[in-house]
């Protein structure tokens, strides 16, 4: 595996988790106020949930070696 192709999966990773994080948060922030009547554990839930799930996709694209990431226009 080349620098550059490592380099891509690591920042679809860090680019993913972002906005796993933020989901996360946001909506554990909005089921504690809306309905939990302000407790963390909504919060620590989806941010838990959000990284998780971050985690997962990680760890599929850094073990998968032959997955093209782009769309390829097929030949017949």
């Amino acid at each position: 595996m080349s620098e550059k192709e490592l380099g891509q999966k690591w920042d679809r990773c860090l680019a993913d988790s972002a906005i796993k994080f933020g989901t996360g948060l946001g909506l554990g922030i909005v089921f504690s106020v809306v309905f939990f009547k302000r407790r963390t554990w909504p919060i620590v839930f989806g941010t838990g949930l959000g990284l998780g799930m971050a985690y997962s996709n990680c760890q599929n694209d850094l073990k998968s070696h032959y997955v093209l990431h782009s769309k390829v226009a097929k030949e017949q």
